[in-house]
């Protein structure tokens, strides 16, 4: 089974694939990462580490439609050549080049990986077309992996993708993190002294920490006021910084200042392994913006350190507020210094906060746990394609087979439609609304069988005293299904499936019997060759539901040979001491 992984840079995808490549790999995947090229030869390390097999594709996150285009034409040629089962294709640019790239091979299985949402921080034309970027690779997607539940409900609420599209694997995150190398006793005594000589961190100093890049998204304008505030009240509070500067997304020039000059902040830049460093820190901060679901307080959680962010998408997902940490408003530097002070003025209570976080790291944010519940995605997904293949196939037949008896049978029907208007009247055909492929409704066709018989209160007559000989020979013989080549033709129906039965039995169905409906109704069907009006609704109900947890293309062969044999027999027309079948009233059930 191949898979491709698309990611933009190098750095995405060792921070959220690293480990995930290598465990597909030894699940029997061919796996492979697209990214852009890297003068530090990162592609490379990074197929080292992970076993796999990496290609370089150009892509950049800012928008540029010949760069862009060119980006595009690259793909289809890597994915021609490969030919993947599977596409898994994340963070901004990767995600609309790879999913678009896949759909447009009609690549099996396409997974978009929406790892936060930029456009939330914009304003104007680039809002809108940050937005329909979104929607597009949504739509090339047939999953699309919400890395937090509330990105999921705020991609929903902004009509980027259906909910039926959208999920969260396990408690969500798209890798989950190693917790067990966060944890304090993997850190070691001598590192951490050697860690504070190196950053000059004076000893019993309270400590703040931050993780991540010097951006105004993350909220680094409001962190510097926040720990203004503190420093003032208490000199020896130290913020420690581990992250640096993004080039394509400077901050205020203020902010630099700030960050270089104040006393109280130290900077660690941007460090291979941060695990120790959370050991420094009594307590983390966030002020972001927008997130997708950030690491930074998961694995200060698995450090049993308590965290402060704010209640911006994503981030409120990982921070459980008065349980592991505060959440507080986006850009509230009150609010933000506020909840620092308490909790580095308060030692029982942030210990009690990073053992509750800890405990809930351990509990849902392994990688494994994650990497499990992907594996499940895929082979669902791996599933649905190969019904989906099936389904074409079933459609192709439907409409050649439909086409070509509509053809071969117009003059028989003709001269047919002209007995039934001279013995039973006109309509000649009958037509009636009924339930089809997920219960929606459409307009079924049948040759006419029963006169239009009442008594003195102007009401029908029972069905055996309104079918005539000539409607019983049609029912017999199943010539009155003929018009129904018209609804297998438009898409209606198909030429096998459960019958179509009446609207107002919709609502009468158990959650198992309304299963029928998981595919289009048929013109004959299992139903139908097994017993057709002479067995009890329950029995036909069953009858349908293995249908459609049993279809394939030689069941539906089968049972339309099956069709032939029942109709020269005549077999089961009528139920016993009726006309024909019936009507079904539902029945007191326990299923839910």
């Amino acid at each position: 089974m191949k898979i491709i992984y698309i990611v933009t840079i190098p750095l995405s995808a060792k921070v959220f694939l690293q480990g995930q490549l290598s465990y597909f790999r030894n699940k029997n995947y061919d796996v492979h990462l697209a990214t852009s090229p890297s003068a530090s030869k990162a592609i490379e390390q990074i197929a080292h580490q992970e076993g796999i097999n990496a290609h370089s594709i150009r892509m950049q996150r800012e928008i540029s439609l010949f760069k862009d285009a060119a980006s595009l034409v690259r793909m289809l040629h890597l994915m021609k050549q490969l030919r993947p089962e599977i596409v898994n294709s994340g963070t901004p640019k990767a995600g609309l080049i790879g999913s678009v790239a896949a759909a447009l091979l009609s690549i099996p299985v396409r997974v978009y990986t929406l790892h936060g949402l930029r456009l939330d921080t914009t304003n104007g034309p680039k809002r809108i077309l940050l937005t329909w970027m979104e929607r597009l690779a949504c739509v090339c997607a047939h999953r699309v992996i919400c890395v937090s539940p509330s990105l999921r409900d705020r991609a929903i609420e902004l009509k980027l993708v259906s909910p039926v599209k959208a999920l969260v694997l396990a408690s969500g995150t798209c890798n989950g993190i190693n917790a067990q190398r966060f944890l304090p006793e993997f850190t070691s005594t001598e590192q951490l002294l050697t860690l504070k000589n190196d950053l000059a961190l004076p000893a019993n100093a309270p400590v703040i920490g931050f993780v991540g890049r010097f951006v105004k998204d993350k909220g680094i304008a409001e962190l510097l006021q926040a720990f203004g505030r503190l420093h003032e009240a208490n000199p020896r509070t130290r913020l420690l910084l581990v992250g640096d500067y993004e080039q394509g997304d400077p901050v205020a020039a203020d902010v630099r200042h700030t960050i270089e000059t104040h006393p109280g902040i130290v900077r660690a830049g941007f460090v291979p392994d941060t695990a120790p460093y959370y050991q420094l820190m009594d307590v983390l901060a966030l002020p972001t913006y927008r997130e997708g679901f950030p690491t930074a307080p998961l694995e200060a959680a698995a450090a049993a350190k308590p965290v402060v962010a704010t209640n911006a998408t994503g981030a409120v997902d990982a921070v459980v507020d008065g349980v592991t940490g505060f959440t507080v408003p986006v850009g509230d530097t009150g609010a933000l210094a506020d909840a620092l002070r308490r909790l580095l003025e308060d030692k029982a209570l942030a210990r009690q906060f990073g053992q509750a976080g800890q405990e809930r790291v351990l509990r849902d944010f392994q990688s494994q746990r994650i990497w499990e519940a992907l594996d499940e995605l895929y082979q669902e997904l791996l599933a649905e394609a190969q019904a989906r293949k099936g389904q074409r196939l079933k459609r192709s037949v439907d409409v050649a087979a439909s086409a070509a008896g509509l053809a071969v049978l117009s003059i028989p029907m003709l001269a047919l439609g002209l007995i039934v208007r001279l013995k039973l009247g006109s309509p000649i055909l009958f037509s009636q609304q009924r339930p089809g492929l997920r219960g929606q409704s459409f307009t079924m066709y049948k040759f006419r069988t029963m006169r239009d018989a009442t008594d003195s209160n102007c009401q029908p007559l029972p069905d055996s005293e309104r079918l005539t000989p000539l409607g019983r020979f049609l029912r017999a013989s199943s010539l009155d299904e003929l018009p129904g080549l018209f609804n297998v033709l438009r898409g209606d129906m198909s030429l096998v499936g459960p019958r179509p039965l009446l609207m107002e039995y919709l609502e009468r169905y158990t959650p198992t019997q309304a299963r029928r409906h998981e595919v289009r109704p048929g013109i004959t069907g299992w139903a139908q060759v097994n017993g057709r009006n002479a067995i009890s609704w329950e029995e036909k109900f069953k009858l349908d539901v293995w249908y459609v947890d049993n279809r394939s293309f030689a069941l539906d062969m089968k049972i339309l040979w099956m069709t032939v044999q029942k109709v020269f027999k005549r077999e089961g027309i009528s139920a016993v001491g009726e006309a024909t079948m019936p009507r079904f009233e539902g029945r007191p059930s326990s299923e839910t």
